[in-house]
């Protein structure tokens, strides 16, 4: 596996790649956002650890830039934990956020579920396309269509969406929601998986409706 690390403290760059090569994987690093795009426009990772706060370009614009060309599974680093800075960066499309100091076991942890979460995602995207009316979800281009249009999603509500459609009729929990879309170790509440479902129906329009909420518990995609 080829692990990027994207850091403008040398200290905490050598402290991760001594772990990340330690479990048998490659890592390769960045000193800051600029050179983590020019280096993900060349090259294939299977994962990149970003710093957020780093000199010349920041790790949420990096990320943004490396989304335009790359479906790669990002986790950010940063010493802000404060549930809007965590949101921000799933909004921009990472995976998971690390609140420094970590501990470096917890984050091969942490690579080990986003990658296998990642991995398992990929492959039901690679066999499944949904039409629910004039609904359709093309999970492998990541498109939503409604009524023919095109719709222009965040990346946590196509993950949110793709994760209600693939389980279809099942009732799921506000915390399984976040455990399995968000991650399994991010601290948000209720109101998380409630703004997403929102803005998700806003956008579904009249298909709304297939977003069934269940009161006391949480949703279920039944079509």
């Amino acid at each position: 596996m080829k692990v990027l690390i994207v850091d403008d403290e040398k200290m905490i760059r050598d402290v991760l790649r001594e772990y990340v090569e330690f479990e048998g994987n490659d890592a390769f690093e960045a000193e800051d956002g600029l050179q983590a795009v020019r280096m993900c426009k060349d090259m294939d990772f299977d994962i990149i650890l970003m710093d957020v706060m780093m000199p010349g370009l920041d790790g949420f614009s990096a990320v943004k830039e490396i989304r335009k060309n790359k479906d790669i599974p990002v986790i950010m680093l940063s010493a802000r934990g404060e549930e809007y800075d965590k949101l921000f960066g799933f909004e921009v499309g990472a995976d998971d956020y690390v609140t420094k100091p970590f501990s470096p076991k917890e984050v091969m942890a942490r690579i080990a579920a986003v990658t296998k979460r990642h991995r398992a995602g990929t492959a039901a995207a690679d066999r499944k396309t949904y039409k629910f009316e004039g609904l359709e979800i093309d999970m492998k281009g990541r498109n939503v269509y409604v009524d023919g249009e095109k719709l222009e999603l965040t990346p946590k509500e196509y993950e949110l969406l793709f994760y209600l459609v693939k389980n279809n009729g099942i009732a799921l929990s506000r915390e399984k929601l976040l455990s399995d879309v968000w991650g399994f170790d991010f601290y948000g509440d209720d109101r998380t998986v409630d703004t997403h479902i929102k803005m998700l129906r806003s956008s579904l329009g009249e298909y709304r409706k297939f977003i069934v909420t269940l009161r006391g518990m949480g949703y279920k995609f039944e079509a």
